[in-house]
């Protein structure tokens, strides 16, 4: 018989079809705009649906807009911070709310058009777990648009995973997915690499983007800064955490070679009388490069032996067991 994982996400009839979150700071003029928007689409869809919207700790009305929302519309759910955490605590806790077979991601500055959560749906039923929308035509100011490319090639260069946009707000997910995914800090930029690297299937597909129509980004230049920060935090996490000797060992064994033939070339020229060493700083290099590579190698062992207390199954994405 075939026994579903605890991660594998099961219909019931009373499950949602789809979960839409919104997270949101600051945003009191698009709100209720938004939610007629996405009314209209899932009116048109005739499908179960409901609507969460995270407040990350807004400093406007949009909470008092969002009550109104939430007395008129019973498909509107509310959260609210204390204080503002970022995107990433606000989309964590939307996922943990979302009860949805379906899960949709966009934000509140009516940018992301809810016009396309058919189109992504659509997407997901060719055998994908994850669609992430592309803003080809995007329409931001060029301190966001060139930033952003060179962001999206260098992160696709270093993950392997063929997509334009990582970090577009409008994506479509199957619930399962967003049940797994562990997102703190600012690791919402890398949701695609985090899903493909749990053994799901990422796709994309292009969406329109408007341009801003209410207030200013509410992100700065330093963003992407802390951006490829958290893509190193993504690579060494979803690479090597199990087998930190790999990402240790290889450049302690590069550095042990590389100090090793400096000392043996210089050591033979001394025995061969033709140098000194006491005038060839070029010797101590050597031996500093080899004392790092056995450090290296030394931190990627103690990794190892951390590793080896964890339980050899935790963390695993498990589709199916078949007894």
């Amino acid at each position: 018989m075939a026994k579903k994982s605890s991660f594998k996400t099961t219909r019931s009839a009373s499950q949602l079809y789809l979960s839409i979150v919104v997270p949101l700071y600051d945003e009191e003029a698009s709100l209720r705009e938004l939610h007629e928007k996405i009314s209209v689409v899932m009116t048109r869809l005739k499908k179960s649906y409901e609507v969460i919207f995270v407040d990350d700790g807004s400093d406007d009305g949009s909470y008092k807009i969002l009550m109104e929302l939430h007395r008129q519309d019973p498909h509107v759910k509310v959260v609210r911070f204390r204080r503002r955490f970022g995107k990433s605590a606000a989309l964590s806790v939307g996922f943990h709310e979302a009860k949805g077979e379906f899960v949709v991601t966009m934000d509140a500055d009516l940018q992301d058009d809810p016009e396309e959560i058919p189109g992504l749906l659509d997407a997901l039923n060719e055998n994908r777990d994850l669609i992430s929308g592309w803003k080809k035509q995007r329409h931001d100011p060029i301190t966001k648009t060139i930033p952003s490319r060179f962001f999206n090639f260098v992160t696709g260069l270093m993950t392997g995973i063929p997509i334009h946009d990582f970090n577009c707000g409008l994506k479509a997910y199957r619930g399962e997915v967003v049940k797994e995914l562990n997102i703190y800090g600012e690791l919402h930029r890398y949701i695609p690499v985090l899903a493909h690297y749990a053994g799901y299937r990422v796709g994309e597909k292009a969406v329109l983007h408007h341009e801003r129509k209410y207030g200013h980004t509410k992100f700065g230049l330093s963003r992407f800064f802390r951006g490829f920060l958290d893509l190193l935090t993504v690579l060494y996490t979803t690479r090597y955490i199990r087998r930190p000797l790999h990402l240790f060992g290889v450049w302690g064994i590069v550095s042990f070679i590389a100090g090793t033939a400096i000392d043996l070339y210089l050591s033979i020229e001394w025995a061969m009388g033709l140098t000194s060493l006491s005038n060839r700083p070029l010797f101590l290099v050597g031996f500093l490069l080899i004392i790092i590579g056995i450090q290296f190698v030394s931190i990627g062992l103690l990794g190892e032996m951390i590793t080896r207390q964890q339980r050899p199954d935790e963390g695993y994405s498990i589709r199916e067991i078949l007894e």
